[in-house]
């Protein structure tokens, strides 16, 4: 089993990807499915919570009931994240024009937010749209993404208010989790992923199903 990276804000490593997407066998790292990728597996696959959430149409969203794409790329961050949050969103939004359209219709790339209390669906939603109008956001009750976000083992906590006024969101992830058509969530990539890695690994997943 490969082990979990040490997150920089208190947050764990899922996996993605089971055998139904592409693993004709599990293992402990990338060479599990065949090649050499980007990604890393973890063994076992974790399950995802079907609990819903609410997407920016205000409609009820599950991570399981509401996905019909092959591969759908999960993140889980906030809209007023300095860094990390918008490289790793510019970074899935780049590597899905790297892809051929054949490609990128069987992908779905879907925006958690970690902090509702001020991303509401419309926020959210203006965010997104810098980025990419295709991606998916979510956002609704904290307990609810908290469990959303413990089955795929990323930790979400609420924020505290600080002394001058502002605001700290405790953590967010710096993973971006793969969920395969059989609601399993094998393999991950970490925070340092290029748009041409993302890209590469995606083409290669969706090759071997």
């Amino acid at each position: 089993m490969a082990e979990r990276p040490r997150a920089t804000r208190r947050l764990l490593a899922p996996a993605l990807l089971t055998a139904s997407l592409l693993l004709s066998a599990c293992g402990g790292g990338s060479e599990a499915t065949g090649g050499a990728l980007s990604a890393q597996v973890v063994d076992p696959p974790f399950d995802v919570s079907s609990t819903p959430l609410t997407d920016t149409d205000g409609e009820p969203y599950s991570l399981t009931e509401d996905t019909d794409a092959r591969l759908t790329l999960v993140f889980f961050g906030y809209t007023r994240c300095p860094d990390i949050c918008p490289a790793v969103l510019t970074n899935l939004a780049s590597a899905m024009t790297r892809l051929e359209e054949a490609d990128r219709e069987q992908v779905e790339v879907v925006f958690v937010t970690s902090d509702p209390a001020r991303d509401d669906a419309e926020t959210v939603r203006a965010y997104l749209d810098r980025i990419d109008p295709d991606f998916t956001g979510l956002t609704g009750d904290l307990d609810d993404i908290e469990e959303v976000g413990e089955s795929i083992a990323i930790g979400v906590t609420d924020g505290t208010r600080l002394p001058s006024g502002g605001y700290d969101p405790n953590t967010h992830s710096t993973q971006v989790v793969a969920i395969d058509g059989g609601d399993d969530a094998p393999l991950y990539w970490g925070q340092e992923t290029s748009s041409a890695q993302f890209a590469a690994d995606i083409h290669t997943l969706l090759a071997r199903s």
